[in-house]
């Protein structure tokens, strides 16, 4: 089993930052990948970013080049630096974490909210 707990979120300005953290707990050792997906108001959720246990990345098009996921494996947290945001970004964030045996999880949520 592992345990997700996000923290982080919030409001915010439009042209603004927040970073997102997500901690770890559990078999930290099963995990294969990590991941932040949103879901913003009547309408799917979706992939935001996602680190590999080999660090490799990939990112939603639309957050390219504004958001960044990173992790501190001494911390058990991953990172979600979110820059220049928009209020189209308004969503709730999930932290989830992928592990050998495909089981999925998923963190309770946090808030983020752009507005002027």
């Amino acid at each position: 089993q592992v345990q997700l707990v996000e923290s982080g979120g919030g409001l915010v300005q439009p042209g603004g930052s927040l970073r997102l953290s997500c901690a770890v707990s559990g078999s930290i050792f099963s995990i294969n990948a990590m991941g932040w997906y949103r879901q913003a108001p009547g309408k799917e959720r979706e992939l935001v970013a996602r680190i590999t246990k080999n660090g490799r990345t990939n990112y939603a098009d639309s957050v390219k080049g504004r958001f960044t996921i990173s992790r501190d494996n001494a911390k058990n947290t991953v990172y979600l630096q979110m820059n220049s945001l928009k209020p189209e970004d308004t969503a709730v964030y999930y932290c989830n974490a992928l592990d050998y045996y495909s089981n999925i999880y998923w963190g309770q949520g946090t808030q983020v909210t752009v507005s002027s």
